[in-house]
């Protein structure tokens, strides 16, 4: 796809002329694929990595026109405190396609990944010439020197320390924090039970379980779990371990390290649940891939994982499950949810959460449309003392709320 920018019926700057940038860093990750992926392997695996960089292209071939269709005015800078994970993705979405809407844009990467996206940005800001400047500081220099004169904040990361940034800024600064969901993933006694297996390790499993898209709870229907979870077993058994530059491995080592030690504690506080699994074998980094099995009255604690972990959930009856989902702990962290089989409950969940039925949140997650849920602790937007919490995309929230 070519990006034309005949296309772009909004003419102010930098819109107009930024859309030449974006054309030449796509040809640049697109003719450099090896080069940008020896990078992205260093935290993620080789088909997480392969992965991220088809959705970034993807993101950046629809950047003009979503822009064009959601004409954000013109904003003179942003700061964005960066995650720890899709380094790529994270630099398309929230630098790269802003830029054609934001003068300057500074930028503090998380400091588990500095050296990685201090790299990638060295390799591509030259390409594209876009106003994208890095600070490796501390949060609190960042806070004075970029933070405090900017019109557009972006933070990434927990609940907690969202609300503390928030605390900090002013009325006329718009804040967009991306937080974490539960995710639940449901399989109901209608379900093509081959179908959900398949897709619940693909999307479990992506980069060894180190994404915040991976669900945190799977509950599964009284009726298909004896069968649900022996097409689980048996999947899991097969999978590869290896080196995350290895293209055939299916799962590689932790990358952070603090998840080997919170998943040992983890394993060990809820030992009479785990099914299968629950190795940690720290001179590999290597985590077992683990499935604990309980019911609504007794389960496992839920976390959120950032490890190879299928914390599944029976269920007796759609009544019941709803009322399970109706707690403040799930509607506080809504933010994707999948079905399989009843559309009923695919129906409930989307009044709080984007939903995914017969296939996986990376299935309908799109970077140039809103994404997310309803849920506090998930996602959410403010401005002028205006909140939004619903699904976001920076361009149109910019266009909703400023």
């Amino acid at each position: 796809m070519n990006i034309s920018v005949a296309a772009v019926r909004n003419n102010h700057e930098p819109h107009l002329a930024r859309a030449a940038s974006v054309e030449r860093l796509l040809e640049f990750l697109r003719g450099r694929r090896q080069d940008v992926l020896e990078i992205l392997t260093d935290v993620a695996s080789y088909s997480a990595a392969d992965a991220e960089l088809a959705a970034s292209i993807k993101a950046l071939e629809g950047a003009v026109l979503e822009i064009d269709a959601r004409q954000p005015r013109t904003v003179g800078q942003m700061s964005v405190f960066m995650p720890s994970n899709i380094v790529l993705y994270s630099y398309v979405l929230y630098l790269v396609i802003p830029s054609l809407f934001v003068r300057r844009i500074d930028f503090r990467p998380s400091s588990y990944v500095i050296e990685q996206t201090a790299r990638l940005h060295a390799m591509l800001g030259p390409v594209h010439g876009l106003p994208l400047h890095i600070r490796c500081v501390s949060q609190r220099t960042f806070m004075e020197d970029s933070v405090r004169p900017a019109n557009i904040v972006v933070f990434t990361g927990t609940y907690a320390n969202a609300e503390k940034i928030k605390l900090q800024l002013r009325k006329d600064q718009l804040y967009v924090f991306f937080g974490q969901g539960v995710n639940p993933f449901i399989v109901s006694e209608s379900a093509d039970i081959d179908s959900a297996v398949r897709d619940l390790v693909a999307v479990r499993m992506f980069n060894s379980g180190q994404d915040c898209m991976g669900p945190d709870a799977v509950f599964v229907h009284r009726s298909v779990a004896e069968r649900f979870l022996g097409l689980l077993s048996a999947r899991l058994k097969d999978l590869v371990f290896g080196s995350c530059k290895d293209p055939e491995a299916d799962y590689c080592p932790i990358y952070y390290p603090s998840t080997l030690e919170s998943l040992s504690k983890y394993f060990m506080s809820n030992a009479q649940f785990i099914y299968t699994g629950g190795i940690v074998d720290y001179s590999r980094k290597k985590i077992e891939p683990t499935v604990l099995y309980g019911s609504l009255k007794q389960k496992p604690e839920i976390v959120e994982f950032f490890g190879p972990v299928f914390n599944v959930i029976r269920y007796d009856t759609n009544d019941a499950l709803i009322g399970e989902l109706a707690k403040d702990f799930y509607k506080d962290r809504a933010m994707g949810a999948s079905v399989y089989g009843n559309r009923s409950l695919a129906d409930y969940l989307r009044t709080h959460h984007s939903v995914s039925v017969d296939a996986t949140l990376f299935d309908i997650e799109d970077g140039n449309s809103p994404f997310g849920g309803y849920g506090p602790m998930a996602n959410y937007a403010q401005y002028q003392g205006r909140m939004k919490i619903a699904p976001l995309l920076i361009s149109q929230v910019v266009s909703d709320l400023m």
